[in-house]
């Protein structure tokens, strides 16, 4: 006892004591098992269901949060969602996230606190839309858009400062002429479109020196009055032909820019005492050029035309006499008279011409609409005597016989014919003979020069052709068929194969090889000889002519560059 009193006075229990509370003391409960480990489940997902605003006497069904809500509040949603819809909920305070319903004071049925949240969500979305003034903005654009780009004026740039770094520029960019050729000043922009004039234009180049511009005129009629000693046109074996053409070379002093733009037509005056050679360019152009003179006097341009110079011819009969073909009219450039005269005008484009009989007094004409036209110096005005339809779609050369005048060979787009121009008419013409063969459109079609017994064609299809045209039958046989490459494009003028005047039996032709060249064909086929010179030809020459008595040759190319071969 004594030792139980001083245990509980130090505030202890004693053993016994301590048995008593336990008896007294619940044993505790037992811990609940360990709760199985839940399968790990997808991320929730949420679903909303939205609900148009209520009509005016209708309750629309009340909206709810779907699936991720459920999902979270696991085996506890169906008690909750009854919760929710016990009357002591309903009753509920008035917060506005809770999901009872309240009803309108004019009567309405009752709105969910959802819908409540929703219409004022609604209604702090249009202020803040409102207060960014969307609407003015748009409308703005709109009304810029409705007027169109504005003009807004450039900036002038400003002025460099002098003695600053001059950039260099090449001729060609600042529009100037190379130094060898005679300075022509520019036309300005305004003075291109001016066209030259109906009626007769003086034979004046216009901003050129008159004394060496009179000196050439000079030289050219004088050339004019002056006769051959041989007239007739030399014809020799094909070996002795084919050294001459080996000794015809093209020397520096011989290449010459003499117009400003792509040759279109070369006519060789026939005079033996001199080389006089007339070039036509695209722009209109007509160039006059004395190989035996310095460079800066022998060459001088004429603008006569107002489009591309087509076809030239020097008159047979009267060699001061050149006879010019542009689109829109045929002229007569007279050296003795100093006048340009205007033989033939129409609205038309004309292709090509060339000469009824000897005296050049008549001349068949070609348009690009595939008609021909018959053309009388002699008559007043500048209408044709006849216009005749022979059913070509374009027609782009004209060749008379060189014998019997009155048949004139037309090479159209696929077509080239031979008619008769004592039965041509306004329609229904019918052609003499028909060269078949080309399968695409023709560029040129010649008779030979002495008999008229050969025509050599030049096609698109990469094709020269030769037909015997000896009986003018209703079909010409075909004779034969080089292949050659005619794919000129549109920056270079197409080839035209033309016949040699002092060789009845060759032609020559451009060609696109390199080194550049100038080729001659024999009507069989044979390559005879190539024109070339690595070191000054460096350029494709279309258009070539050969002087009617004398070993010369020369070659126009898209610059308006002459080359001239000779002995």
């Amino acid at each position: 006892m004594a030792a139980e009193s001083s245990t509980e006075e130090r505030g202890e229990l004693s053993p016994r004591s301590q048995q008593q509370m336990q008896e007294r003391t619940p044993p505790p409960p037992a811990a609940p098992p360990p709760a199985p480990q839940a399968a790990p489940r997808r991320s929730p997902q949420l679903r909303v269901l939205l609900t148009p605003l209520p009509a005016p006497g209708r309750r629309l069904p009340q909206k709810r949060l779907l699936g991720a809500y459920d999902e979270a509040a696991g085996g506890d949603g169906k008690r909750r969602r009854a919760e929710r819809s016990s009357p002591e909920h309903e009753d509920g305070g008035s917060d506005g996230d809770s999901d009872g319903m309240e009803a309108g004071q004019d009567g309405s049925p009752p709105l969910s606190a959802y819908e409540r949240k929703r219409l004022k969500n609604i209604s702090e979305n249009a202020k803040f839309f409102a207060a960014l003034k969307l609407h003015e903005s748009a409308a703005r654009l709109h009304e810029i858009l409705a007027k169109g780009p504005s003009h807004v004026a450039k900036r002038a740039k400003p002025r460099k400062a002098e003695g600053g770094t001059v950039q260099r520029r090449s001729m060609r960019l600042q529009r100037m002429q190379p130094p060898e050729v005679p300075q022509v000043e520019a036309p300005a922009e305004e003075e291109q479109e001016e066209h030259v004039p109906a009626g007769p234009l003086p034979m004046a180049t216009g901003g050129q020196e008159e004394k060496s511009e009179t000196a050439l005129l000079g030289t050219w009629l004088q050339l004019s009055e002056m006769k051959n000693n041989n007239t007739e046109k030399r014809t020799c074996d094909m070996a002795r032909y084919q050294a001459a053409l080996s000794s015809m070379l093209l020397r520096e002093d011989s290449i010459r820019k003499v117009v400003s733009s792509r040759v279109r037509s070369v006519a060789i005056h026939p005079t033996e005492s001199a080389v006089l050679v007339a070039a036509g360019d695209k722009s209109g152009h007509v160039g006059l050029w004395d190989v035996s003179r310095t460079a800066e006097e022998g060459a001088h341009v004429f603008t006569p035309h107002n489009f591309s110079v087509n076809c030239m011819h020097f008159s047979p009969s009267h060699p001061a006499q050149l006879l010019s073909l542009s689109h829109d009219s045929l002229r007569c450039g007279d050296v003795s008279r100093a006048v340009f005269d205007e033989i033939y005008r129409t609205e038309d484009s004309l292709s090509s011409f060339d000469f009824l009989e000897d005296g050049a007094c008549t001349a068949i004409v070609g348009l690009w609409d595939g008609t021909v036209a018959v053309v009388d110096r002699r008559t007043p005005g500048t209408s044709p005597e006849l216009s005749a339809d022979i059913g070509f779609k374009m027609t782009r050369t004209v060749d008379v016989h060189p014998v019997d005048k009155q048949y004139f060979l037309a090479a159209g787009s696929v077509d080239v014919r031979v008619y008769d121009v004592r039965w041509l008419r306004r329609s229904g013409n019918q052609a003499v003979s028909t060269l078949h063969g080309h399968t695409k459109s023709v560029a040129s079609a010649y008779f030979s020069p002495s008999s008229g017994r050969r025509v050599v064609t030049v096609c698109a299809d990469d094709k020269l052709r030769v037909y015997d045209t000896s009986s003018l039958s209703a079909t010409s046989a075909l004779l034969c068929t080089v292949r050659h490459n005619n794919n000129t494009g549109r920056w270079l003028t197409r080839f035209r194969a033309v016949w040699d005047p002092k060789q009845e039996q060759c032609f020559v032709v451009g060609s696109m090889a390199r080194p550049r060249q100038i080729e001659v064909f024999q009507d069989t086929g044979l390559l005879l000889h190539a024109f070339c010179s690595p070191e000054l030809l460096g350029s494709v020459c279309s258009i070539n002519a050969f002087h009617p008595t004398r070993n010369i040759l020369v070659g126009g190319n898209s610059s308006g560059r002459l080359h001239v071969f000779m002995e």
